[in-house]
């Protein structure tokens, strides 16, 4: 976990953070699926059911600590979203700066994982 404050845009939370993890969740879901419904193999069944169960988890601490910013930073992200020319700087707390990086890195494997299938 990072030791110092970072800050983060809140049009990017807004813009590119949340519907990045909506699109993860949807990926993990569509992939996974159809992998576990094509695969006949018990082994790669296995493998991918736990890869669903490590990408479900990671999502919830992400969720957790993204809603505790989006609940601290309501104001300001309503008025980001009502006019994008308001953009402010949102400080994170440590949890909230590693959920963030750790969304940012699952987004990456999914991708991967996508263009391996």
């Amino acid at each position: 976990m990072k030791s110092h404050a970072a800050n983060i845009s809140a049009l990017y939370v807004v813009n590119e953070l949340i519907p990045k993890i909506k699109a993860v969740e949807k990926q993990i879901e569509h992939t996974i699926s159809t992998v576990l419904k094509t695969s006949q193999t018990p082994l790669h069944i296995e493998r991918y059911t736990k890869l669903q169960a490590e990408f479900q988890l990671e999502l919830t601490m992400i969720r957790m600590n993204l809603d505790h910013l989006l609940q601290r930073y309501h104001k300001e992200l309503e008025v980001v979203m009502q006019d994008s020319r308001q953009d402010v700087l949102l400080s994170l707390d440590a949890f909230e700066a590693t959920a963030i990086q750790n969304a940012q890195q699952l987004y990456q494997r999914v991708q991967q994982l996508q263009q391996r299938q």
